[in-house]
């Protein structure tokens, strides 16, 4: 117990941290309220109102964009539940907000440990990585899942150092099992990051190895290591495998449109480079690392800034509100990524002094980090890396990358510490290095305060000048622009005072404990409260009390209006509502309540996103128009303007009425139901035709179909409708649909639901094709009688996957069992030897 104290108190530390940093919305049970989180919780209200009923989950929703699948709405399998409750317990179930910083600073701990380094010294490196600026901007911005992932990588990587230095079984556990967790947060992107800092650290293994002439070792622990990243992959393959499958049919997979011009410019992943590299880190911006504020910050408004409002004209004031803090390249950002002053400062000094490859490894990936994170500013890797290397396509705003430089600068930067800290004498011999490190952070801040214009150029965007010109007039235009430049000079050169002092200070402790002014304690708790007093600082520009709500804000936004009330008064099964009072694919307080045309999820069907932008849109804007201009009269509107929403059965609009957000509900009687007959099959060769072919056809007669699905439908081009021919939905579940099917002759009918591989059909408990129509919906051929058709969306491979996870579980239990066991062993051993 004794041995184990000094690790108790370091997690008792973060503990207190992180319910101080919170304090006190984690005692008063407040909340974030964020766009993100909002929208997770309206898009998912069908599912789990349906797990509440059921005690079962559904894979698919109806709730937003006409229906896809759950797979990317807090993805939960029945595997993962044993997970859930190693995450519970390694999170102490501290409250939600407090756990985040906890794990955040544990996860780094552990890391250190396992690189060898003392208690104390690891929960120094706990906080100075956790403390990091972009963490809290996440949690700010509701990005939970990311940072949850973000925060199992560190032990991850500690099971891989565990391995490596030959503690085989302790080190594959942690690998699997953390492994499992950060693949379960379900943040793909931040992973495949790391995978590449994995390679950067084996390679150091390797070339360590390779000089001691230990290659079998190496290598020994790498196959160690491969099966221990199966294992932790395999307890999560159901999700990894239908995320996979999903992917291809989302906006990540490629679309089967060919376009002309810019379009044209797609990656193989589906997703154009402008898209994927919107979000490039300026190569000016990387000096936030030093400087917070070298872009302004975040983009909020200036007149929000104390700071930049004591250099503000009084006359310009209510400009100063529609303008942002930010002046960097990024359309926006919500803060900059900013990793201690002095840790910087202590990462080039590693440069310099530590020796080994797994310093290079570290540097190397750090520069990597940057270079990517600078996406369209630096072209010629990014093309290459979009190109050549494998999923990089797959994911967008490349200035994320910048994740793997805030681990391996705090990282190199501890090691840099622990090595002055064990070998006094080595700053002596190399005390030059401490001027040369201070010189390239210390003196550049000091440069950036005393000249800034030498260093950057601009502090008006070119966007936000032709704004500027395009909105005021010419004789005021010299003034306000000199006004704003002084405001944002002045937020930068405050910001690299603040630097410049910090750094300096720190190299004043370190010269202290070099002339043995002070010893190892004071100078570990020194360098301790300057890193948390800067970093919490800076942190609490973007996450702090006051943005912390009551719960009830929550429940709030998804309070049920005077128009929800109206149009839930219909008890039809099945039908959908089109809001034209909101971003209507921005927002999900529509799905809380209904089956939603509209909707917001970061991974919708690409076929869907396409009729949005070739059919929806133009038909909202004609619809719009329409129904204004006839005074809500829907008999005087020509509903031949908007069919693709008729076929999705847009029962009801939701009209804007008054100046104070109040909305009414507006019946389309036009809407073609849950399901109809067609006189006609038009079979085209390609999606081009068949997207071009929905906007022109009468889709209520009419079924437009890819030759791909001719066999599903025998091929029929001649259909059968008459008032005789009749289909009713006799039942709903989001999962499962039932029909009943009347028809003198056999014909071919199109449902308004939308098309997705796994959805499977019966004619009375017969299996039955589903074809594709109308570009994103279902079609069957159904024969004379009555019939009875159930849909139902219970994909096979999803029990396969769940068995293979259950059995990787298993394999990680056997492995901890098989750990205690030995332990158990060994600490009899010791005491028998002891008693001798």
């Amino acid at each position: 117990m004794k041995r184990l104290l000094p690790d108790l108190l370091a997690i008792l530390a973060f503990v207190i941290l992180s319910f101080a940093y919170f304090f006190p919305a984690d005692i008063e049970g407040r909340i974030l309220f964020q766009h993100d989180t909002a929208a997770g919780a309206g898009a998912g209200q069908e599912s789990v109102a349906y797990q509440e009923r059921t005690g079962e989950r559904t894979r698919w929703t109806n709730a937003l964009f006409g229906g896809m699948p759950t797979y990317q709405m807090s993805p939960s399998y029945d595997s993962t539940k044993p997970l859930q409750v190693v995450q519970d317990a390694y999170h102490l179930y501290l409250p939600s907000y407090v756990s985040l910083a906890f794990m955040m600073m544990l996860g780094f701990y552990i890391l250190l440990r396992a690189f060898g380094l003392p208690a104390w010294l690891s929960a120094l490196g706990g906080v100075i990585w956790a403390f990091s600026s972009y963490f809290f901007i996440l949690i700010a911005a509701g990005h939970i899942w990311k940072f949850i992932t973000l925060a199992y990588i560190p032990p991850t990587i500690a099971g891989i150092v565990l391995v490596y230095k030959r503690k085989y079984l302790l080190g594959a556990i942690l690998t699997a099992l953390f492994l499992a967790m950060q693949i379960q947060s379900n943040h793909v992107q931040m992973s495949y990051y790391f995978l590449f800092v994995i390679l950067f650290i084996a390679g150091a293994f390797f070339e360590d190895a390779w000089r001691k002439k230990e290659l079998p070792a190496f290598f020994k622990a790498s196959g160690i290591l491969v099966i221990a990243g199966l294992v932790g992959v395999a307890v999560n393959i159901s999700n990894l495998y239908h995320t996979y499958e999903y992917s291809k049919e989302t906006m990540r997979g490629k679309s089967e449109l060919k376009f002309d011009g810019a379009a044209a410019e797609q990656t193989s992943s589906g997703l154009n480079r402008d898209y994927i590299t919107q979000w490039s880190y300026g190569i000016g911006e990387t000096f936030s690392l030093l400087v917070p504020n070298v872009k302004g910050g975040a983009s909020i408004p200036l007149s929000q800034s104390e700071k930049a409002m004591e250099k503000a004209n009084p006359m310009y004031g209510s400009l100063y509100s529609q303008l942002t803090q930010y002046f960097g390249d990024q359309p926006m950002t919500s803060g900059p990524v900013y990793v201690g002053a002095f840790v910087l400062m202590l990462f080039l000094l590693g440069c310099f002094i530590l020796k080994g490859p797994m310093k290079w490894a570290l540097v190397g990936a750090t520069i990597f980090s940057i270079v990517l994170a600078w996406g369209k500013n630096f072209m010629g890797l990014t093309d290459f890396f979009i190109d050549y290397v494998p999923m990089y396509n797959k994911f967008r705003a490349v200035s994320s990358i910048l994740v793997i430089a805030e681990f391996t600068i705090p990282l190199l930067a501890m090691l840099t510490l622990k090595e002055i800290l064990s070998h006094p004498e080595l700053l002596k011999e190399k005390l030059k290095y401490i001027y040369i490190s201070f010189g390239l952070t210390g003196g550049l801040a000091f440069l950036f305060a005393v000249a800034p214009r030498l260093f950057f150029s601009a502090f008006v965007p070119a966007q936000e000048m032709a704004a500027l010109q395009n909105g005021l007039p010419a004789d005021q235009l010299p003034a306000i622009v000199a006004n704003l430049e002084e405001m944002r000079v002045h937020l930068f050169t405050s910001d690299a005072w603040r630097s410049f002092f910090i750094v300096a200070i720190g190299t004043l402790i370190l010269l202290a404990y070099n002339a043995r002014k002070i010893n190892i304690s004071w100078t570990v708790g020194a360098i301790a409260v300057l890193c948390l007093v800067d970093m919490w600082s800076v942190n609490k520009r973007y996450l702090n009390d006051e943005q912390f709500v009551p719960k009830t804000a929550q429940t709030d936004s998804f309070r049920k209006t005077a128009t929800d009330e109206q149009i839930l008064q219909d008890k039809s099964l099945d039908y959908r509502v089109l809001n034209f009072a909101s971003n209507t694919f921005n927002e999900n307080n529509t799905s809380y309540w209904h089956k939603s045309i509209g909707g917001y999820h970061a991974a919708k069907l690409q076929r869907y996103q396409e009729m949005i932008n070739h059919h929806i849109s133009p038909e909202m804007q004609a619809a719009y128009k329409e129904i204004a201009t006839a005074g809500g009269q829907m008999d005087s509107v020509d509903a031949s303007k908007f069919r693709v929403l008729n076929m999705l059965n847009a029962k009801y609009f939701i009209f804007p009425a008054g100046q104070q957000g109040q909305t009414v509900p507006i019946l389309n009687p036009y809407a073609y139901g849950n399901a109809w007959f067609v006189d006609k099959v038009t079979y085209v060769a390609n999606a081009n035709e068949e997207i071009d072919a929905v906007g022109r056809t009468d889709l209520q007669t009419t079924a437009i179909v890819d030759s791909r699905f001719k066999e599903q439908l025998q091929g029929i081009t001649q259909g059968f409708k008459d008032s005789l021919s009749t289909i009713r939905l006799t039942s709903y579940e989001p999962n499962e649909l039932v029909y009943e099917v009347s028809t003198p002759q056999a014909g071919v009918v199109v449902f308004s639901e939308i098309y997705y591989p796994g959805w499977q059909a019966t004619i009375d408990g017969q299996p039955a094709e589903i074809a594709r129509a109308d570009y994103i919906l279902r079609a069957m051929q159904v024969p004379a009688g009555k019939h009875t058709i159930v849909m139902r969306f219970d994909p096979k491979s999803l029990h396969v996957t769940e068995s293979i996870a259950y059995g990787a579980l298993a394999l990680i239990l056997i492995a901890i069992i098989a750990l205690l066991f030995i332990y158990r062993k060994r600490l009899t051993t010791k005491e028998r030897e002891d008693q001798k």
